[in-house]
């Protein structure tokens, strides 16, 4: 058994808890959160150990890797600290906020050896993966464009949004990954477009968007386009689609059940979309772990890892600089 422990215990980090806990080949070794009631709550639900500290996690010859889904300004410091115990890690993403951070703690913990997976769930989700799959098959042919769509239902609360780091960083940041994942190649070029809909006072004081639209675009000329708003009022609008010459490959949204009824009053009702990320992405969530179990035990590197989230984090910084500047970046520009 894979004995891991889970820094942080917020509504993510309670989660990942659990489902560690009921994972056949893992145990959940013991919780932490500077905010200890938080931590008191998720160890008395699993019935596991309570640590007073992220040290104290790290030293124990009880924990064989760690889970961290703490704040995004303590990921860095608790990566390399996580590296330099030898722990194997499964980090919630951003790595950090700021690019050269990342660039930082990659120079820190370089060659050390030490599996690092970062948290992109949707490369589990059974959908958005299949049409990876399909693309690199060859089911579509020569991929021309990659279409992804996310918007959440509602507005994050307030709190939350003047520390997300603003929605490039905080909500495309997924969205960028994906792209990367389907199209296979490395984006060389980067357009964005971004506009203040939901919440245009509050944005304007956050200097930040809630309606993105971002073009990326590889050196081989193919695209992938994401739509990103803060409020969709039917749900969770999750899509991505898979553009070639010989065809499309399509992971459709998600709804409690399949089953539509129709009517003489009606074309179609179905039930609503899932209401959000932890309901949507369920099966991916268990697929994360199990990948990352996986890896500890095997010691083969995870298939995505510390570099494909300082990836994702700079076509991020060059999505905020083309939408500031109105004007397309090149990556190389930014990395």
């Amino acid at each position: 058994m894979t004995r891991i422990a889970v820094l942080g215990c917020g509504r993510i980090g309670a989660m990942h808890a659990a489902n560690i806990a009921a994972h056949p080949r893992a145990s959940l070794a013991g919780v932490y959160d500077i905010y200890r009631p938080a931590a008191e709550a998720v160890a008395a639900k699993t019935g596991t150990r309570l640590f007073d500290s992220a040290e104290a996690v790290l030293a124990c010859p009880d924990v064989d890797a760690v889970l961290i889904a703490t704040a995004t300004d303590t990921h860095a410091d608790l990566l390399e600290a996580a590296v330099a115990a030898g722990k194997p890690i499964l980090c919630e993403k951003p790595i950090d906020l700021s690019l050269a951070r990342v660039n930082q703690c990659a120079a820190r913990i370089a060659g050390r050896g030490v599996p690092i997976q970062l948290g992109f769930v949707r490369r589990f989700d059974p959908g958005h993966r299949a049409v990876q799959q399909a693309v690199r098959a060859g089911d579509v042919g020569v991929l021309h464009q990659v279409v992804i769509t996310s918007r959440d239902p509602g507005l994050a609360p307030e709190g939350y949004l003047r520390v997300s780091g603003g929605i490039f960083r905080d909500m495309t940041i997924h969205d960028f990954d994906m792209a990367r994942f389907v199209l296979g190649e490395e984006v060389t070029t980067v357009f964005a477009s971004g506009a203040r809909l939901v919440a245009p006072d509050l944005m304007a004081d956050l200097g930040d968007f809630d309606t993105v639209t971002v073009v990326l675009t590889t050196a081989s000329g193919k695209q992938a386009v994401i739509t990103n708003s803060r409020r969709a009022t039917y749900g969770y609008d999750q899509r991505v689609e898979a553009f070639g010459d010989k065809g499309m490959a399509i992971s459709e949204n998600r709804r409690p059940h399949g089953m539509t009824l129709h009517g003489a009053a009606f074309t179609e009702r179905a039930e609503p979309l899932l209401n959000f990320f932890i309901e949507r992405y369920r099966e991916g969530f268990d697929a994360e772990i199990d990948a990352f179990v996986t890896a500890v035990e095997s010691g083969i590197a995870p298939e995505v890892g510390f570099e494909d989230g300082r990836q994702a984090l700079i076509l991020a910084e060059a999505a905020l600089r083309s939408a500031t500047e109105g004007r397309v970046v090149q990556t190389a520009e930014v990395a």
